[in-house]
């Protein structure tokens, strides 16, 4: 293996000195999913491609992602070349000038080939700012041995009462299997991410239209309790720490009857070497409750360019292989099919190899895509877009506010009550002093 010192821009090789450009070095940030990691591991194949550019992985948890990668964009730090950022904060980012917009595109890349609404979340003023790596809607996962072994058939649109009665004949604490598995750790894209889509179907809203929180409403109360009682009954123990990559792992090892989350996991959870449960998993829609709207979220992961970057054009160089058709039909080769970042272009849902590894829900994928709504995300009308955010700079502070209040009501230490009532106070306070309405 060659070893390589850049030492004032001479490169040592093994066999001498020679004179040599420095090779320019991307700062990566993103999420700790099996798509980014597999990603990462790739990456050798870009640097081959482009030998005079290297990268540097900065790979971490949702939480502490969002949370580093926001304040050195908000604050020009420098720190990363290429970001992994979501739909949420592309548009108001490009909007502050943050992230810098993909105006010149290959031909090659085939821009059309990017899923229709997936482009649009990413876009502002009908300008792509960030390329999807992935993107998702939701739905839910089911143990199809268990539920046989049971007698019970999952219809293809269940409800979370059904839901409700399914985990409790399922829960079978002896053999380690939960009755369902839900993310509890708390967070704006973590916890909030379901269960702004449970508030959604049980009729609730997070703000009229005159910008009023309205997070003590019915349809907040009846969504709370029915996520309690499904985590502190049927769930496993610890859920305030599980986020989307500790439930599936708990649900490829066999420890869940149902999960309820994110489409883009259901290649992990279909995938014999991952997965302990591989050949019984079954996909059916996302639970709804009084109204179909906002049950199932519109989302994609994207990498971004920073204003602060130096090194464009290597940054734009790199964001377009990891997000080609070149760069799926390679992990499709490497790793399987069943395992190539889903949601993102039309062309990997007409592939024949793609087909037979995911049929069991490709197409329910691209349907809840397609009908994920973010202009109407509730069934009364909100001045907001977005269908498990609120499409507002104040987002990020609220939801993990809020997040951390379910969290604590999920670990017994407030009341449903009390945590919406902790969490509408917070919420008015904060939207009232961003001047969206006068207290």
């Amino acid at each position: 293996m060659k070893i390589r010192y850049a030492i004032a821009g001479i490169v040592l090789g093994a066999g001498g000195i020679t004179a040599a450009q420095a090779a320019t070095q991307l700062t990566i940030a993103t999420v700790n999913n099996p798509q980014m990691v597999a990603m990462q591991k790739l990456s050798s194949v870009f640097e081959k491609k482009y030998p005079d550019i290297e990268l540097n992985w900065n790979v971490m948890p949702e939480n502490e992602l969002r949370q580093k990668v926001t304040v050195d964009i908000a604050t020009n730090a420098g720190s990363y070349d290429v970001v992994t950022l979501g739909a949420l904060e592309a548009p108001l980012w490009a909007k502050n000038g943050w992230i810098k917009p993909f105006d010149s595109l290959p031909k090659s890349y085939d821009v059309e080939d990017v899923i229709k609404p997936v482009r649009k979340a990413l876009s502002y003023k009908g300008e792509l700012y960030a390329l999807p790596f992935y993107a998702e809607s939701s739905f839910t996962y089911y143990r199809k041995d268990l539920f046989k072994k049971a007698g019970i058939e999952m219809p293809e649109h269940p409800t979370w009462k059904q839901i409700s009665s399914y985990a409790k004949k399922l829960d079978d604490p002896s053999n380690a299997v939960n009755g369902i598995c839900l993310r509890g750790m708390p967070g704006w894209g973590e916890n909030m991410a379901l269960f702004d889509t449970m508030v959604n179907t049980f009729g609730g809203r997070w703000f009229d239209m005159e910008w009023k929180p309205k997070l003590t409403s019915e349809g907040w109360h009846n969504a709370l309790s029915t996520y309690l009682n499904l985590l502190n009954n049927y769930g496993p123990s610890g859920s305030t720490s599980n986020g989307f990559v500790e439930v599936e792992n708990l649900f490829a090892n066999g420890h869940c009857a149902m999960w309820v989350d994110a489409t883009s996991g259901a290649g992990y959870i279909s995938d014999p070497s991952t997965s302990k449960v591989a050949e019984d998993v079954g996909f059916v829609w996302a639970p709804v409750a009084k109204t179909k709207h906002g049950s199932h979220w519109l989302w994609s992961w994207a990498l971004a360019i920073p204003k602060s970057t130096r090194n464009t054009d290597a940054a734009r160089k790199f964001i377009e292989w990891a997000t080609s058709k070149e760069y799926i039909e390679l992990v499709g080769k490497k790793n399987g099919w069943v395992t190539v970042p889903p949601g993102t272009r039309y062309s990997t849902y007409k592939n024949p190899h793609y087909k037979k590894a995911a049929g069991a829900y490709a197409d329910l994928t691209m349907k809840a895509i397609n009908q994920a709504d973010p202009n109407n995300p509730t069934a009364k009308p909100v001045p907001y877009t977005g269908v498990q955010f609120v499409a507002i700079p104040q987002f990020q502070a609220l939801g993990t506010s809020v997040g951390q209040n379910v969290a604590a009501a999920l670990a017994g230490r407030m009341s449903v009550d009390e945590a919406l009532e902790k969490s509408q106070q917070s919420v008015k306070a904060t939207m009232a002093q961003s001047g969206y309405y006068d207290d």
